[in-house]
């Protein structure tokens, strides 16, 4: 499946399959049940086989549930587990739909129930690393310390090391604003750093933990926001700017399901480090999909997105602009 699809013409847009179009295809359909309150069998099986034909791309598995999650509302993902009480897929679906309603304010999902559904996914398919991603997204949902998290994690890099899914979910369990510490976020990093291949799906875990740094000191307000641009300046941030701006923009490199949603990350960082012009390669490498974070951090993510598309993200990408850009960058 192409990574960092183009469409010569087209506009800045918010697609949440990113460049999946099989998956966009299913989540319009699953859109259009959704706003009926009805599901048929043959939108469950559509549902079934996009989820089953990521096979053991357990990453693509992932987002494609991510994805099918946020579209399906509440009521969809029951409807199909009732139908399907031994569907694997069913079960994870409805996992994940647990987790969307259990961030509502005033939420009654039980998430003990949750963990039991991803226990009876697990059962199915031992080699899916998905339940036991998901079971942890509870345990970071409770904001409470708990002795399970250590055996989860293992249960985890057993089936897939460089998991997306499941190190963001253990990076925001571990982060200050939630369970942990500033001093785990770095061990966690420090643990991962030396050892993750550059082109992994959790590739953008630094990054990652770098903008959360980033927007907690904005947010500090004072002095703390005055210093949040020295965030960038410091060697372990400019190191990790300086490798994934090389990388990442060439087409293939990123593989992985959601790396358009690591190229925009990508972007922003470099645009908050005021490095503008490696900040339109990257743009530019979107092909003009936006995610809603980080940009949303800032204001209406697809109106944040398009200003700096717009006004860095110049050229065709088969101009010659574009391969003296990568000449550069080599």
């Amino acid at each position: 499946m192409p990574v960092f699809r183009r469409r010569k013409g087209s506009l800045p847009r918010l697609v949440p399959e990113l460049d999946d179009v099989t998956l966009g295809r299913v989540r319009r359909r699953v859109e259009t049940c959704w706003s009926r309150g009805s599901l048929d069998t043959a939108v469950m099986a559509v549902m079934s086989d996009v989820i089953d034909e990521a096979g053991e791309d357990w990453d693509r598995k992932a987002h494609r549930l991510a994805v099918l999650a946020g579209s399906a509302g509440r009521s969809l993902p029951g409807i199909w587990r009732q139908h399907s009480p031994k569907d694997h897929g069913a079960l994870l679906l409805h996992a994940w739909s647990d987790l969307i309603q259990a961030r509502q304010q005033d939420s009654t999902v039980d998430l003990h129930a949750t963990r039991e559904t991803c226990r009876l996914a697990a059962e199915l398919l031992p080699a899916d690393p998905t339940p036991w991603t998901l079971y942890l997204a509870t345990l970071r949902l409770e904001r409470s310390p708990s002795t399970e998290l250590a055996a989860i994690w293992r249960e985890i890099k057993a089936r897939d090391p460089w998991n997306r899914e499941a190190h963001l979910q253990a990076l925001g369990y571990l982060s200050p604003d939630e369970c942990g510490s500033s001093a785990l976020v770095l061990d966690l990093l420090d643990g991962v750093r030396s050892l993750m291949p550059p082109d992994a799906p959790a590739a953008g875990l630094e990054l990652t933990a770098l903008v959360h740094g980033h927007q907690r000191a904005v947010a500090g307000g004072g002095m703390t926001a005055l210093g949040a641009g020295e965030i960038w300046r410091r060697p372990e941030a400019a190191r990790a700017l300086d490798q994934a701006a090389h990388y990442w923009p060439s087409p293939g490199f990123l593989h992985h399901a959601a790396a358009l949603a690591d190229l925009n990350l990508l972007a922003y960082a470099l645009l908050k480090a005021g490095r503008t012009a490696e900040a339109g390669t990257v743009l530019h490498a979107t092909g003009g999909v936006a995610t809603p974070w980080p940009w949303g951090m800032d204001g209406e993510p697809l109106e944040r997105f398009s200003h700096f598309h717009g006004r860095y993200a110049s050229g065709d990408p088969d101009d010659g602009g574009a391969g003296r850009a990568a000449s550069r960058r080599r």
